[in-house]
């Protein structure tokens, strides 16, 4: 254990990481994050461990992130209260928990597998998307409806990476949630399970993995993440990035608030 908000364990060479917030459907808020790179620098550190399994208690696996727990105001005293909001500031924050700590998880050189239940929304996707392998529950929903919130998609915007172009502007145009089957259709989900069995099918297959030479398996990742920078991962997701923060200064401009609407619009995509 290493927080009330993030759980560690590590037995037969498997690391497990466990969101623990699921009163708030495991929403992130500056805590949470911190806390959960603390814990994935402990699964990378760790000789003992050649697997990472990252998931959630709860229904949901993460609903995003907690507009009141994240940003500036959240980080002066915690209840969204505090110096006025900025684009420097806006950008300092996000630029540290959102693309920087996302980037250092894809690139820890160990497997990771994210399982997947219920919501996966905006943020959501900024913990399951560095993952290596992501198993899905048969319920699990994936969408990033921030259009809606007069911003372009989430600060690491690995859309079109992980879908493809076209289904990458349907998901952001819409703000429709994508189902774990579809995800499984496009690549971005390996497998897709009944919800009573995502835990055990991700155990088995980290277990599977585990039996690996640790090496070999760094290796084998660094060869295909690399393959990836070399067409241009790396430079999109960093330019794209600053992208995302132009939203929020057209929103600073317009109504002196980083998101154009507040939480209303966000909770009715939620619920749809």
């Amino acid at each position: 254990m290493i927080t009330s908000f993030i759980g560690y364990e590590v037995s037969e060479r498997i690391a497990t990481i466990t969101l623990n917030r699921p009163e708030a459907a495991n929403a992130q808020t500056s805590a949470l994050l911190d806390d959960l790179d603390e814990a994935w620098r402990r699964a990378a550190d760790d000789p003992e461990v050649r697997v990472i399994i990252l998931r959630a208690n709860g229904k949901h696996f993460s609903a995003g992130h907690d507009i009141k727990g994240v940003g500036p105001r959240a980080a002066s005293n915690g209840n969204g209260a505090g110096p006025k909001w900025t684009l420097g500031g806006i950008y300092e924050t996000e630029a540290k928990r959102f693309l920087e700590y996302t980037l250092r998880w894809r690139n820890i050189p160990k497997p990771s597998i994210a399982a997947v239940q219920g919501v996966c929304i905006s943020g959501g996707l900024l913990l399951a998307w560095p993952c290596d392998l992501i198993v899905a529950a048969d319920n699990a929903k994936f969408s990033d409806p921030v259009v809606m919130m007069g911003i372009g998609g989430v600060e690491y915007h690995g859309h079109t990476w992980e879908m493809g172009p076209r289904k990458a502007k349907e998901i952001l145009f819409t703000g429709r949630a994508m189902t774990a089957e579809e995800a499984a259709q496009v690549g971005m989900v390996n497998r897709v399970v009944p919800l009573d069995e995502l835990r055990p099918a991700v155990r088995e297959l980290a277990t599977q993995i585990a039996q690996m030479h640790p090496f070999a398996l760094r290796q084998a990742k660094r060869a295909v993440n690399q393959t990836l920078d070399v067409q241009g991962f790396y430079a999109a997701i960093q330019s794209v990035f600053d992208i995302h923060q132009t939203g929020h200064g057209h929103a600073l401009s317009e109504s002196g608030l980083p998101i154009l609407t507040l939480l209303d619009d966000m909770k009715t995509a939620i619920k749809k």
